[in-house]
């Protein structure tokens, strides 16, 4: 948004969008080996208790050699996307034109595909760096619709992923997320609205009310992410890929009584198509 290049100073430039001037200048620095390690250590940690925060992470840490306090470890937290998950009061300030929904998946029987999709965003480590991925997921199936892959945590490559599934499988009647900035953005659920799609959100902190993403970033992260270190943005799309495609196509499900997501998706539409002609 800023253009040093314009004739009006940088400081007017500032003043004008309601930035703060340091900002204007600051460079963001690449993580450290150490931070990239300890990241790595807390997502793992992460995925196994939703509920720690910055201050039981840190002493989870401590007997495995990591010496990092509880503002380090918090500052990493946000950085990666992640926070403490659990039920708590809805005293935060939210931005200016950020809309949150009521939960809708309550008690729902959900019974088709289509139905019911859902997004998240996870973080995803590299051998020297780190990135976000997003993904939306059918409900009823388990399917991934689509992904996208980032170095930034911003709304733009999770509309790309939406748009995507949008237009290779047709609308959901329900989309549900958390109460995550990208999502609560007028932007996303502008996009949701245009296609007369209605929006659940999760819970404050209630990772059980999108669970079935939890699961996938779980056995993602186990069966591919944590099993190599990707040397670059190209390596880990491409793994990532590879990856999908076998979970989608050939990764049986025991909730699905051993078919695939894309047999449980792609059979369930054509029954539905059957009984319909």
């Amino acid at each position: 948004m800023i253009d040093r290049k314009h004739k009006l100073p940088v400081t007017h430039q500032c003043a004008l969008l309601g930035l703060a001037r340091s900002s204007a200048y600051y460079t963001p620095r690449e993580a450290s080996p150490e931070d990239l390690a300890l990241m790595r250590r807390i997502d793992e940690l992460h995925l196994e208790h939703l509920f720690a925060g910055a201050c039981m992470l840190r002493d989870l840490l401590r007997p495995e050699g990591f010496q990092a306090g509880r503002r380090h470890i918090g500052t990493l937290m946000s950085r990666m996307g992640i926070e403490a998950l659990y039920r708590k009061p809805n005293t935060s300030r939210r931005q200016r034109g950020d809309e949150i929904h009521p939960y809708l998946l309550r008690d729902l029987a959900v019974e088709r595909p289509n139905q019911v999709w859902a997004a998240d965003i996870t973080y995803i480590p590299m051998r020297r760096g780190f990135l976000y991925l997003f993904a939306v997921i059918d409900w009823y199936s388990r399917r991934v619709l689509a992904w996208r892959l980032s170095n930034t945590l911003t709304t733009d490559f999770c509309l790309d992923a939406v748009r995507e599934a949008i237009h290779r499988h047709g609308c959901p009647e329900i989309f549900n997320t958390d109460q995550g900035c990208q999502f609560t953005s007028g932007e996303f659920t502008g996009l949701l609205k245009a296609h007369a799609i209605r929006i659940s959100m999760d819970g404050k902190g209630s990772w059980r009310d999108n669970v079935f993403v939890e699961r996938l970033w779980k056995t993602v992260k186990y069966e591919e992410v944590y099993l190599k270190a990707y040397d670059s943005v190209a390596d880990a799309r491409a793994n990532l890929a590879t990856y999908v495609r076998f979970y989608n196509e050939r990764r049986p499900h025991q909730a699905l009584d051993g078919k695939t997501p894309d047999t449980a998706y792609f059979a369930a539409l054509a029954s539905a198509i059957r009984a319909a002609a």
